[in-house]
């Protein structure tokens, strides 16, 4: 049986290659692009975000739906 390899090109963290010290929530153009049509917070894997920036998107995408910037679920 011949294996073939896949070769991706390695994703890296927009916010580290933009040098952006602090994500804001109230930016929602920079945050739909992180979560699903659903509604979901995207994995680092599916993104390429470093778990530093990862975890201040959370927080960032949390807060955005707290104060209904950012929907909870979409229909």
């Amino acid at each position: 049986m011949i294996q073939t390899k896949r070769f991706q090109k390695k994703k890296f963290c927009k916010f580290c290659a933009d040098k952006i010290a602090f994500i804001d929530y109230k930016d929602i153009k920079t945050l739909r692009t992180f979560i699903t049509e659903r509604g979901k917070i995207l994995s680092r894997k599916m993104t390429g975000t470093c778990s530093v920036h990862q975890r201040e998107l959370t927080t960032a995408i949390k807060r955005a739906r707290n104060i209904a910037l950012l929907p909870f679920m979409e229909r």
